[in-house]
This record gives structure tokens, sequence and C-alpha cells, in this order.
């Protein structure tokens, strides 16, 4: 059974989120179902997905790994991203689809997920064709405070104050690069990039850091918030629809069983 990487892209706005659900229109669930059109709906897949993303949230660089029959592997490669094409829903692309060893796993292998998270303060709200991939702002936001507000929560850290905790789950990630700009449409877009993200964080860090920009909160605020060992109630999660998984990064082949085994260990602050 060859190991399959995939790179998918998707539009999050008619979806429930990445994993399948009963009854509900998935990502996951889309992309298998084609697959199983051409490799028969009794395979077992086993996919495991990089970052499995909301309800709403977008993608441009989600990543993904399955196991196919090698017979049938081998006899579609050659046309396989054409007939997917022609099978998914025009809100999901698969972008490659390249054999890696057994060693690679999309979510364990993994050194890093970026972010993005599109804003617009203008006072006319999104442009009518990002809509759905763009906040509207009802305020002026200021880039300088925001980037005040995102300093402080560089670094490793404890975020519980910022996710959904599940049971025996820890909630320490490192941020090595959060910041913020204006494009040359004028919309301010974050870019959030960690080891790893726990639930709702990426959008609840960008929710603390707009009543920053705007003026409502100082911007040593968000960073206080670290100090706390459960969700903080005041907090605004961000809208999904604002947000894009736009890269996921591994490590050489040499190095995926290592960095596996590595993620796979809970982390503390003190280690």
């Amino acid at each position: 059974m060859p190991r399959v990487r995939l790179d998918v892209a998707y539009d999050g706005t008619d979806f429930s989120g990445w994993a399948v659900q009963p009854s509900r229109r998935t990502v996951a669930g889309a992309v298998l179902e084609a697959l199983g059109r051409l490799f028969g709906e009794v395979t077992d897949f086993r996919m495991v997905v990089a970052g499995r993303t909301d309800a709403g949230v977008h993608a441009t660089g989600q990543v993904c790994h399955i196991e196919l029959p090698a017979e049938s592997w081998h006899d579609l490669q050659p046309s396989l991203l054409r007939r997917l094409a022609a099978l998914l829903p025009g809100d999901v692309r698969v972008h490659a689809a390249t054999e890696v060893p057994d060693t690679f796993d999309a979510r364990f292998s993994a050194t890093f997920r970026r972010y993005h998270y599109r804003v617009t303060d203008a006072v006319h709200g999104a442009e009518p064709l990002r809509r759905h991939d763009t906040l509207a702002w009802p305020r002026t936001l200021d880039p300088g405070l925001l980037n005040a507000a995102a300093a402080g929560l560089l670094g490793e850290h404890d975020f519980a104050a910022f996710c959904r905790r599940k049971e025996h789950a820890t909630t320490v990630r490192a941020i090595n690069r959060l910041e913020w700009g204006r494009d040359l449409d004028g919309v301010l877009v974050a870019t959030v990039q960690a080891d790893a993200f726990c639930q709702a964080m990426v959008r609840s860090l960008v929710g603390a850091m707009l009543h920053v920009g705007d003026g409502r909160r100082p911007p040593e605020w968000p960073a206080s918030l670290l100090r706390l060992t459960a969700r903080s109630s005041e907090v605004t999660v961000a809208p999904a629809h604002g947000l894009t998984l736009v890269a996921v990064g591994y490590p050489d082949a040499s190095e995926f069983a290592a960095r596996a085994d590595a993620t796979r260990k809970i982390r503390t602050l003190s280690s």
C-alpha cells in the first residue's frame, strides 16, 4: 500500500470543516468520495491530515496522506489529478499527489503550520469577490498596535487562555512568526506560524489582537492572558471565514520518523 501525500486547497464556506461527519458536507468526505470512485469504495485509505480546519476555514496549502492499492496507484498516477478534478466539487482541488516514504506522517511529521487571516477596515466593508475570505471590521485598525500586541505572543507559551482544551492534550505551543501588514489593496493580513495549534487558537489570538488594533485594549493585554491556565472569557474568537491555512512545513525525508516521534510527546514549558 504506497503512502501518497495529497496537497489540497478548498473554499471552506460551504463545508462543515475538514473531518468526516455523518450527514454533513466536509472536505475529507468530498475527497474520500472522489477517491472511492477511482480506487473502489471498499478501500481503507487511512487518511491523516496536517490540521483539521473548522467549519468555514479555507486552505490553499493543506496536506494529508493516504494509502492506496499499489496496482491501482501505479495505473492511475499519471492521470490522477485530472480525474480528481472531474470528480471533486468546484470548491475543492487536489494540487499534487506524491508517493512518500512510510515514515511520512502528514500530521506528526510537520514542523510548522502557517495561517493568514484577512481583515478589512474599509468603511464600505469587504470587496464582493473576497467577502468569503475577508472579515469586515467596523472600526479603524492601527497596524502598529496590532504588531505591538503580536510581539508579546511570540515564543513558546502555554496558550490555555486562547484554546479549547482537550482532555490529555497540551496547550503549550511555540509561535515563531506573528505579524500584521497591509496588502496593496489595503486589507490587513495577519501571518501566524507555529509548530502546531490547538483548536480555535489562531482565531482567538486574532480576536484579541483586533481589540488592541482598534484601541479598545492596550498592546500588552493579549500577552497578559498567558498567565491563565484556562480559556479566557474575555477573548472573542474571530469569525472562521477570514482564516486560511496557507502552508505546512516538513523536514527532509530522512527526518520524517524522528520528527513524528518528537511531536507525539506531550510537551510542557519546563521541557
